[in-house]
């Protein structure tokens, strides 16, 4: 493995792993201002459309992460050398969608759940 491609692979990982919804904890440093920007300039042109595009500019940075850590990750192990054309980037958003929908089943089902103790608004 080259040295670029480690700091290629790597850095992609890292900034997917960041945005994604596996760091919630940094959500309120990164993705709420990153959505919160959206919001703001989709609401230059429509105002009425603010509370949606935060919402959906919110996901997106979370689908946006999800698609880099995979990226990243192919990189590291195979050089990346799949091409990463529409066709790809589809599939990408595709297996984020599926990852979202684990994510949120396993929410519903209560199989993940907050540590006991902590509070948790119903």
């Amino acid at each position: 493995m080259t040295a670029r491609r480690f700091v290629k692979g790597s850095a992609l990982s890292l900034i997917g792993f960041l945005l994604s919804p596996i760091s919630w904890w940094n959500d309120l440093f990164v993705n709420v201002p990153l959505a919160l920007v959206f919001a703001w300039t989709v609401s230059l042109l429509f105002p009425q459309a603010f509370l949606g595009s935060f919402v959906l500019g919110y996901w997106m940075t979370n689908v946006l992460g999800l698609i880099l850590m995979h990226r990243g990750a192919q990189i590291l192990l195979n050089g990346g050398s799949t091409a990463f054309d529409r066709k790809n980037l589809l599939k990408q958003l595709i297996i984020s969608l599926f990852y979202t929908a684990v994510v949120l089943l396993l929410a519903k089902l209560k199989i993940a759940q907050p540590l006991p103790g902590y509070f948790v608004p119903s």
